[in-house]
């Protein structure tokens, strides 16, 4: 018997290699909002935030074309790409926010983070929240309490992630965060840096007011601490209201770490941070990263913000996320089991819950929906706290009649599996 492809994967790339769905979609082709298998069947791509501005965007495409037959080699040689693209990045944040690194990976921005907080703070402990994933370098990954290191490292702490459906209150989270700021000082890390997503997104994505963070950032600036955004989920307009997760929390963050979106599937990443906390870092570490910041890097970076601009993916980000928002509180009208709709542009979806009084999540069942999708050509996943929210996160260049689509498709599968 012919080996299969589920088996040679295994043979040559280790056992359990991670993939999504028990029938896993072998993919073949893609072009803005659809993915074909290979054995044609169209899929409606809800779910991958790394083509960001569509599968296979000619524009970014042929920039990347280009660029390949003209030049590609590391920043130790002068190019003009890396500085043009550096320039209009930095030209989206505020004007402090003038300096960047370019890597290969968020892990690795994640990674370069870690340091320059401590080069500036000279301590080592870092807090997150207790449903994370920042990435999986060595380091980075003590961070993911889910889904890191068998034993994480001391100089990390803990904090219950946020959520909104159950009423976790901006006072109360600031509490936990000095509660962490004190371990860290008794075990003689202090605090370098807060790491988060500013939208919450691998805790479930919670419906926080505006600043709702700022009581625990104060306190973690007056123990010493810096703040870092992740933003390589909620970043370049996908929230629809604004181009940076940060600005839409109203934090403002020391360093900001970059990473899938940024080159439409082309393996780019970095951060952004201030003059001063690059001089810190440069003067205490000596980093060179062979790939990032590379010519045809560049070009593929430019070309996602070039179309951005050109195509007002931001602006179809806010009206379109608001559209299917609407449609999934109708949904919720015909089904119990959606407890709480939320998100903001392209990031949005609901939570599924057994009762509704009670709020007690639906896990099983939530995996149940996100496979009957997958078998009527929807592709999403699932995310959350208690695993039982269907995260939506779609290319910027998701319409109307995708949302339909996608609606349609989940009120079906709702019929079967939650009557």
């Amino acid at each position: 018997m012919a080996e299969s492809t589920l088996e040679r994967r295994e043979r040559l790339l280790g056992p359990r290699p991670v993939t999504f769905y028990d029938d896993p979609v072998h993919l073949v082709r893609g072009a803005g909002t659809k993915l074909w298998d290979k054995d044609g069947r169209e899929y409606l791509d809800c779910y991958n935030n790394v083509p960001h501005v569509g599968h296979c965007h000619p524009k970014v495409v042929e920039a990347i074309a280009k660029q390949a037959a003209i030049l590609n080699t590391h920043s130790r040689y002068l190019h003009d790409g890396i500085l043009d693209y550096a320039d209009a990045l930095t030209d989206t944040m505020a004007a402090h926010m003038s300096a960047a690194i370019f890597t290969c990976t968020g892990s690795e921005a994640n990674d370069i983070a870690l340091r320059m907080a401590r080069a500036v703070t000279g301590k080592t402990g870092v807090i997150v929240t207790d449903h994370t994933y920042h990435g999986n370098t060595m380091a980075v990954s003590q961070l993911n309490s889910k889904y890191g290191a068998p034993e994480q490292w001391g100089n990390i702490a803990y904090v219950p992630a946020p959520d909104s459906y159950r009423l976790v209150d901006s006072d109360t989270w600031a509490g936990h965060v000095r509660h962490a700021i004190t371990e860290l000082d008794e075990k003689g890390h202090g605090v370098s840096a807060v790491l988060i997503c500013p939208f919450f997104a691998n805790e479930g994505f919670p419906d926080l007011p505006t600043g709702w963070t700022n009581p625990a950032i104060d306190a973690v600036r007056g123990a010493g601490g810096i703040v870092i955004a992740d933003e390589v989920q909620p970043a370049f307009g996908r929230l629809g209201t604004h181009f940076w997760g940060y600005e839409k929390a109203e934090i403002a963050p020391d360093i900001v770490t970059l990473g899938k979106p940024m080159g439409n599937g082309h393996p780019v990443a970095g951060l952004v941070t201030s003059r001063d906390v690059m001089e810190a870092f440069r003067e205490e570490y000596r980093y060179f990263n062979t790939f990032g910041g590379n010519p045809v890097s560049m070009a593929a970076a430019q070309a996602v913000l070039d179309v951005m601009r050109d195509e007002g993916l931001q602006e179809n980000a806010d009206s379109v996320g608001t559209y299917a928002r609407k449609g999934l509180q109708d949904l919720a009208a015909d089904y119990e089991v959606i407890g709480d709709v939320r998100g903001s542009g392209l990031f949005f979806g609901a939570e599924l819950v057994l009762d509704r009084d009670k709020k007690s999540p639906a896990a099983a069942l939530t995996r149940q929906v996100v496979e009957g999708l997958r078998q009527r050509g929807i592709l999403m996943n699932s995310i959350g706290i208690f695993d039982n929210v269907l995260k939506i996160r779609p290319p910027l260049s998701f319409s109307r009649a995708d949302a339909d689509r996608m609606l349609t498709e989940l009120s079906h599968t709702l019929q079967e599996v939650a009557p």
